[in-house]
């Protein structure tokens, strides 16, 4: 069944926004970037893919590590990434699309979603004002 759910998204570049994010529970990670550590909050990244019919859990296997995510910025930057490392039960990278930051809305110029990359070194792909989500297969 997630094949025709995923395939229903897949290729299309879906709009970031309230619809999307709504709903879903709201963790808090920590990110470092240019020097700042902030805590910021909103849904985990697995749980809005798994919203556009993304497999999960044991359904990540197979042809479904062949499954990447590219997150687009309004500014044009882009970060991929695959579907096996955002996982929880496979890669279990915490990733969020973060809403707040240390309590308050983002601001204009990181807002209204960024996507937030718990745990790594840089912010390289703590992607700020988030506006599109596509799934796209690699052959």
């Amino acid at each position: 069944m997630w094949v025709m759910l995923a395939m229903a998204a897949l290729g299309q570049a879906v709009p970031v926004n309230e619809k999307l994010v709504d709903g879903l529970p709201v963790q808090t990670v920590t990110l470092v970037a240019h020097g700042t550590t902030q805590q910021c909050s909103g849904p985990m990244l697995a749980d809005v893919l798994n919203r556009l019919g993304a497999p999960a859990g044991n359904d990540v296997r197979a042809d479904a590590l062949r499954l990447i995510l590219l997150a687009k910025a309004r500014d044009g930057y882009q970060v991929a990434f695959t579907l096996g490392e955002l996982d929880p039960l496979l890669g279990n990278k915490r990733a969020i699309i973060a809403t707040h930051c240390d309590g308050k809305p983002l601001a204009d110029e990181d807002g209204p979603y960024r996507l937030v990359m718990a745990g790594e070194k840089r912010g390289a792909r703590s992607l700020r004002q988030l506006e599109t989500l596509t799934l796209l297969t690699v052959e």
